[in-house]
């Protein structure tokens, strides 16, 4: 009920509604007040004036427009009070509720709300008034009938009236015949004032009365009917009924505006069937309204556990601060009595030094005196025989004695200073630095899908935090798994949200997730993201891993050499699981040179003939034979050579864990080696007098079966 005061209060004057009118707008205004906010509008500003002197549209000829629009038949429901503008230029004014309200054209203070005059009584309305809708600010011209053209709100007045007979005074029971106590219940159905024991004496809960409905007495006294429904008029035609409801206009009219008026053509319906469908309607919306209401109640309840929750953990944290900062304190103060006792060690030790150094001189010095007293008093003698049997002794421990107070003897073997200076900078920065940082772990990241792909033996990931995460991250770790069902492993480490990598197996599917971490902690894995490497080897020379000396061309699949040595060249991609094969064509052959043909570790040496070192595994050969050679020894040779156009086949097997060599498509030789382990690169090395050509991406030779062979047999 005190909510629904505000509702029942005009914006300017602040005082329940007295005789209330409806605005177009749909706003409401006291009548008396209506009249008190009127402007009047110049007449030198009139439309007639305006356009006669033919200085452009004014307000006023927006005004005049608006307000002949209202007549037309395509109106929507503002009937003829006029239309609306923007709001006049005048000075303004707050109501005591502090909405925003135009001044009175005249200077005669307000009418009293309780007093007020009869309306035949008032002063005319000037021509040409206008009213502005002290809420909405909307403006509008009214016609010659005034504020009458504006029908009363009989149902605000209404609800205001109960209103204030409801805090009039106290309700009292209808059927005490002596003092009558105050009311506890209202009936619906009886439409009586019950007290407790009235209640259960003339009203039990059995029978018909149980099915009456008992309601709160303010409640009841709000939806009791205090006085007979007053019938509502036409304010066009003040001698009729309101009868009838126009669809179309959305107002009430009588029948006489049926037969005369603007609504002759519209669609009508009868006004108690309009009253109860709007009924239903507003019941309807109430329905949401109340919903939304209860939804409030019950977010305010949580707003205030919130609150108590804010409080409780406001003094938790709180002592948890002090405690960290008396931790500091009692930490600073451990290292205090720690510097303390090394500047005493100091101050010792100082001490010792000297006090050691003031002994020894004063030892010596009283020595050195006493020679000095001995030597005075021999010069003393007149012995000149005996003088100098002791002369020459003397003089020698003279000197001695002198050199021993030599460089050095009377300087300080310690400075009075303390040579130590606390350096506390550090720790002052990191005090002003001390601050509060998120204690919470970072979110899962999220896989960006559409930026996720692999190429060849390579794999591209991208990720991104959660849309509404706010804790701070500091960086990433992203992990794989072997490409066969194993651990997984950290791949990177960083900043970036991206990455992408390489070397990995060909024909393998590879499990990949990603987690962030901050000084609090490492978050959670993200999803895992199963992504499948290319079936078949697509790779070429790489210029970054071979010899100066090699010249590349046509895209790194065609290499020559500038030197006369052997050079060696390697492929970009290396192998340690499945079956690959690649050819290389002999483009130029010169001279009966012996290029090698085969795999290497990435460490091998560039500067000789392929398996000259440990590190290759290699088929040279020449325009007649063929030889295997690993580590500088030559193994299986082997007739037939090549020539220009020959072709050159490289068959890797890690199931079988060999290596087979083959000259225009016919295997050359027997397994040339066996029992391969770890990464391999394709390599070959040539010089001058040959240029080859790379073919990658090709199948498995239709002679051969992967699987499961005797590695000494051939492959046939």
């Amino acid at each position: 009920m005190d909510e629904m005061e505000e509702e029942l209060k005009c914006p300017v004057c602040g005082s329940f509604y007295r005789e209330p009118i409806i605005l177009p707008c749909s706003h409401n205004i006291c009548q008396a007040c209506a009249r008190n906010i009127l402007v009047q509008t110049p007449e030198a500003e009139s439309p007639q004036s305006s356009r006669a002197s033919g200085s452009g549209v004014s307000d006023y000829d927006y005004l005049d427009l608006d307000k002949m629009s209202l007549y037309s038949e395509a109106d929507s429901g503002y009937g003829s009070y006029g239309g609306f503008v923007s709001a006049p230029t005048t000075p303004c004014q707050k109501s005591p509720n502090g909405v925003r309200v135009f001044p009175p054209a005249v200077t005669q203070p307000p009418p009293q709300q309780h007093l007020l005059p009869h309306p035949s009584s008032l002063p005319p309305i000037p021509r040409n008034s206008c009213i502005t809708c002290p809420q909405c600010h909307r403006s509008l011209i009214l016609d010659d009938r005034g504020l009458r053209g504006f029908p009363k709100n009989r149902v605000l007045e209404g609800v205001v009236d109960r209103y204030q007979q409801s805090k009039a005074a106290a309700l009292k029971c209808q059927l005490c015949e002596k003092s009558p106590k105050e009311a506890t219940v209202m009936c619906e159905q009886c439409d009586v004032f019950y007290c407790d024991p009235c209640r259960l004496r003339c009203h039990p809960p059995r029978g018909p009365l149980a099915k009456h409905r008992l309601v709160p007495p303010a409640q009841g006294r709000i939806s009791r009917r205090a006085s007979p429904r007053k019938i509502s008029t036409c304010t066009e035609h003040e001698l009729e009924n309101l009868s009838m409801y126009c669809v179309q206009c959305k107002m009430p009219v009588c029948y006489q505006c049926l037969e005369e008026g603007k609504h002759g053509t519209h669609e009508v319906k009868a006004l108690g069937a309009m009253w109860k469908l709007h009924k239903g309607q507003l019941s309807q919306a109430l329905n949401g309204l109340s919903d939304r209401a209860t939804e409030a109640k019950e977010f305010l309840v949580q707003l205030r556990n919130m609150v108590q929750h804010i409080q409780e953990n406001g003094v938790e944290f709180e002592a948890c601060l002090v405690a960290q900062c008396d931790a500091l304190i009692d930490a600073l103060n451990r290292r205090k009595a720690q510097l303390l006792s090394q500047v005493n060690k100091e101050h010792e030790h100082k001490l010792k030094v000297v006090r050691d150094q003031i002994s020894h001189c004063t030892v010596k010095l009283r020595q050195t005196t006493g020679l000095m007293e001995y030597c005075l008093e021999v010069i003393k003698e007149n012995d000149p025989s005996g003088f100098l049997q002791i002369s020459d002794a003397l003089i020698r421990r003279v000197h001695m004695t002198e050199s021993q107070w030599g460089k050095g003897t009377l300087t300080p073997r310690m400075t009075s200073d303390f040579d130590l200076t606390l350096d506390s900078g550090p720790l002052l920065q990191t005090i002003h630095q001390l601050d509060f940082v998120q204690m919470k772990v970072p979110a899962a990241p999220m896989l960006q899908l559409e930026e996720c792909c692999t190429q060849n033996n390579s794999a591209t990931l991208s990720w991104k935090q959660p849309p509404l995460s706010t804790i701070a991250v500091e960086g990433y770790i992203l992990e794989l798994d072997d490409g066969n069902g194993g651990p997984f492993r950290e791949v990177y480490v960083g900043t970036e949200t991206i990455c992408t990598v390489d070397g990995l197996h060909y024909n393998s599917t590879y499990k990949s997730r990603v987690k962030a971490f901050n000084a609090s902690g490492v978050g959670q894995y993200s999803k895992t993201l199963i992504m499948q490497t290319s079936e078949i080897a697509w790779f070429t020379f790489d210029p970054a891993s071979s010899h100066p000396d090699i010249v590349f061309s046509n895209d790194n699949l065609t290499v020559s050499c500038n030197s006369y040595d052997d050079r060696v060249i390697m492929g970009n991609s290396a192998f340690s699981r499945g079956v690959h094969y690649w050819e290389i064509t002999i483009d130029r052959y010169d001279n009966h040179p012996d290029p090698a043909f085969g795999i290497a570790r990435g460490d091998v040496l560039k500067d000789v003939m392929l398996g000259k070192d440990d590190k290759a595994l290699a088929m040279y050969v020449d325009n007649n034979r063929s030889w295997f050679m690993h580590n500088n020894s030559h193994t299986n040779r082997t007739d037939g050579g090549i020539t220009k156009g020959s072709t050159i086949g490289v068959l890797l097997d890690f199931t079988r864990r060999i290596l087979i060599f083959l000259i225009n498509d016919e295997q050359q030789g027997p397994v040339a080696f066996e029992a391969l382990e770890g990464n391999y690169y394709p390599a070959i090395s040539l010089n001058r007098n040959v240029q080859v050509t790379l073919h990658t991406g090709l199948p498995i030779p239709d002679f051969y079966t992967p699987g499961e062979a005797d590695p000494n047999s051939s492959v046939c």
